[in-house]
């Protein structure tokens, strides 16, 4: 758009005037509404740009696990962007990070409310009930993010966990592996079906998936399956303790 063209016929209707004098008032008005859209335009694009150098910032924050600082990012695009959904669930993240539950159940309840099929927000709204041991609710919101996208692995995985956690193996079994289906070498999947057959005290299936989990990932989770008390009561089995050697 040529500014200068505009201007110059401003003055120009001005200086010499016109035989329809009624019509310059209108023309007139349409020339002062074009160069305020443009200001306008020129204004939102300037925001829009600070705006996302705030979020680029605020998200290297929370990958460093600088919550405060990324708070302080993402509430300042807020104050710009108040509608921008994926904001609110990372402030929401920084917010968990900070262990400040009650607000970052907020901010993810803020995203859904402006975007009811992020499937993020669900999702980690779902982690954030689980830390909480709020499992009915962990498994509802875990419900609607694979209800949205289902092929998200680690929604599948996550839920697996809460249906152990309330006991329910046969459901948390079927959850992982539905993981397993979508992403065939997902480890943590192996991992967790091992520790709900142990839970069920079925060394065979929970050894069988545990030597799979460490041909992934070899040396993880044996170390780790040395400690984990969901490995109880299969601890003194020998062939549990064969695949810990």
């Amino acid at each position: 758009m040529n500014l200068n063209c505009f201007v110059a016929s401003f003055i120009s209707l001005l200086i010499f005037g016109c035989s329809n004098s009624a019509s310059l008032p209108e023309e007139d008005n349409k020339q002062v509404q074009q160069e305020s859209n443009v200001t306008q335009l020129l204004v939102e694009v300037k925001d829009n740009q600070k705006a996302e150098e705030l979020v680029k910032n605020g998200n290297k924050y929370l990958d460093a696990q600088r919550y405060e600082d990324a708070m302080r990012a993402y509430d300042k695009a807020i104050v710009i962007k108040p509608d921008d959904a994926e904001v609110w669930v990372n402030r929401g993240n920084a917010l968990t990070g900070l262990q400040q539950y009650k607000d970052a159940l907020a901010s993810y309840d803020k995203a859904i409310a402006i975007k009811q099929d992020l499937h993020e927000a669900w999702y980690n709204r779902g982690n954030l009930f689980r830390v909480l041991q709020r499992y009915p609710d962990a498994l509802s919101s875990y419900d609607k993010a694979i209800a949205i996208k289902p092929d998200k692995y680690d929604a599948w995985i996550n839920r697996g966990i809460t249906l152990s956690k309330m006991q329910r193996y046969k459901e948390a079994i079927a959850s992982y592996d539905k993981a397993i289906i979508i992403k065939p070498n997902i480890h943590q999947a192996y991992y967790n079906k091992a520790c709900t057959y142990a839970l069920q005290g079925n060394v065979e299936l929970a050894t069988q998936n545990l030597e799979k989990a460490t041909e992934l990932i070899p040396g993880k989770y044996k170390k780790l399956a040395k400690t984990d008390s969901d490995f109880d009561k299969v601890r003194s089995d020998k062939r549990f303790q064969e695949l810990l050697q």
